[in-house]
């Protein structure tokens, strides 16, 4: 990782920090659009003939009805870290559904917001590099407390034509009631369409690589008539450190996003005197070692950097520039860093602001 020190840098090289990779998108559509224009036309036919060749898997049928699909077994160990991460998102997110009550903004005038769930909505789950049951439960777990009563779960299906069994689990368990076996702009163009066995939502969730952003762009501005979350870019972290904060803690971190692919970018801000940056260094170098996909987050590093900051003030200020998708502040006193962050946010569902405090010392 390269590193900078904010005081030594101009006022247009700071600003250089914040870019991010762009994409162009002009090539990629030429390919996505006669996929897209494809599925409309031969609905379930043509998402067969798309996974034949893209995940190279041959399928009598694309979607699976969840109720009529046995129940997966998992490791003990894997279905409880599932059973308390689905218990922590449904927790958070039932504290987020809104409460009804009238307003009286004048004498006899009485007004009241009402929320109303998105009858029939479409969840992503990629499946191409790794597989992600943790983003079925991120996605899943709102629609099922915000009360949608069709939920379609895309996701690549495995060479044998099944379903990924740790992503069966997180969509049963979270209320999910069809899955379509099938990846990339296809999959999108099917749940945005409708086919003979896909049911047509009305919002499509949920992250891809840049044929599935794609494909979300084009069928939103389409006769579909289909809305979706935000095109989703690569993946990225920044984290503030101090002296207090454990190395082995910020390099975990900071590989937690560098290992989504080899695009994705992590940052290091150091707040203040006293943190040794060989030692992280040294971690990450370790914990890649370790990871089965180090590879990519080793590359992700390659254009990932380090900036040492004043103080934590200089050090916020250079996230709120930066804005990150993750912010991670491990700090001494965290918390009452909080109010000063005003660009952070998460792409999922989730948490509208994703912040974790941490205030623990190196041991």
């Amino acid at each position: 990782m390269k590193s900078y020190r904010l005081s030594d840098l101009s006022t247009s090289e700071v600003d250089s920090l914040k870019a991010r990779p762009r994409i162009d998108f002009s090539s990629i559509f030429d390919v996505v659009q006669p996929i897209v224009d494809d599925v409309r036309s031969r609905g379930d036919t043509a998402v067969k003939d798309y996974t034949i060749r893209f995940d190279k898997v041959k399928l009598d049928n694309i979607v699976e009805n969840v109720n009529n699909l046995p129940d997966p077994e998992l490791d003990a160990a894997v279905q409880g870290a599932f059973d308390v991460a689905y218990s922590n998102i449904y927790a958070f997110h039932a504290a987020q559904k809104p409460v009804e009550k009238f307003v009286e903004n004048m004498e006899g005038v009485r007004c009241k917001r009402v929320a109303r769930s998105i009858s029939a909505v479409g969840l992503y789950v990629p499946g191409g590099t790794a597989v992600l049951p943790s983003t079925a439960l991120m996605l899943s777990v709102p629609a099922q407390i915000a009360g949608c009563k069709t939920v379609v779960l895309a996701t690549p299906p495995t060479q044998d034509g099944s379903i990924c069994k740790e992503v069966l689990y997180c969509a049963k368990k979270a209320g999910v009631t069809h899955i379509l076996k099938a990846g990339g702009a296809q999959a999108i163009s099917a749940m945005a369409w409708g086919t003979e066995s896909c049911p047509k939502v009305e919002k499509i969730y949920g992250p891809g690589n840049q044929y599935v952003t794609a494909a979300k762009m084009i069928l939103q501005n389409s006769e579909a008539m289909v809305s979706i979350d935000m095109p989703a870019g690569p993946s990225e972290v920044l984290v503030i450190a101090d002296k207090h904060a454990n190395p082995v803690h910020i390099a975990a971190d900071l590989l937690s996003q560098a290992e989504h692919g080899p695009d994705s970018q992590v940052v290091l801000v150091i707040a203040g005197d006293g943190v040794d940056l060989t030692a992280i260094l040294d971690e990450l170098n370790k914990q890649c070692q370790s990871l089965p996909r180090g590879e990519f987050a080793l590359k992700a590093l390659s254009h990932s950097f380090a900036v040492f900051a004043h103080d934590m003030v200089e050090a916020i200020n250079f996230s709120n520039l930066y804005a990150p998708e993750h912010l991670i502040i491990n700090v001494k006193e965290a918390e009452k860093w909080e109010s000063f962050i005003q660009n952070a946010g998460n792409y999922y569902p989730c948490s509208p602001i994703y912040l974790v405090f941490a205030s623990m010392k190196s041991s």
